[in-house]
């Protein structure tokens, strides 16, 4: 049985969040983020106008730098794979030619 039968799709704005990556993971950190600040902002000050607010914009600005820090992190992966895939599929180009020996007797290089 594949994941992908199970699937129920979250529609927003005409596309499945779901499918986007980083997206739970950034939710789930701001709603956590979300809570304490609200929590403890109202154990600190009893106020209760400001422990929601505190807490909202919590929730707000912790889901946001952790959604665009992941989405980096995951733009300069999806990068790499890309690299590495081209690398490959050159290889097997190469594959019983001379051209082979000539890459195989190359020094490695650290990045």
């Amino acid at each position: 049985m594949d994941e992908d039968d199970d699937h129920k799709p979250l529609m927003l704005f005409g596309r499945d969040v779901t499918r986007i990556p980083c997206f739970r993971n950034s939710f789930l950190s701001g709603i956590t983020c979300g809570i304490v600040g609200g929590l403890g902002t109202f154990m600190f000050t009893s106020k209760p106008k400001l422990a929601t607010h505190v807490g909202m914009a919590s929730f707000v600005s912790s889901t946001w730098c952790y959604f665009v820090y992941c989405r980096y992190t995951w733009s300069k992966q999806q990068a790499e794979v890309a690299k590495l895939q081209e690398l490959i599929e050159r290889h097997a180009t190469y594959a019983g030619t001379p051209k082979e020996r000539e890459i195989d007797k190359l020094p490695l290089v650290d990045a």
